[in-house]
């Protein structure tokens, strides 16, 4: 069983971009704390009413993001 959700996070052309990777859920956001409540919101939404088992995930799943930064030449 997973015990977390990954979340890729990266900036977008305009927004920041929070893209799960284990389940079909992506949102943006201005600021890193508005993506922050809206990646939470959404996750939750999408597995409102699913069993988290039959999705491979724990009872109480953790989100980890990982953030992309631009490489420092």
């Amino acid at each position: 069983m997973k015990r977390a959700i990954q979340v890729r996070i990266f900036r977008g052309e305009q927004q920041y971009v929070a893209e799960c990777l284990d389940l079909p859920v992506v949102t943006e956001a201005s600021t890193l704390d508005e993506l922050t409540t809206n990646i939470q919101e959404a996750i939750s939404l999408h597995l409102e009413g699913e069993n988290l088992e039959d999705l491979g995930f724990a009872a109480n799943p953790t989100i980890l993001a990982t953030m992309e930064l631009p490489a420092v030449a």
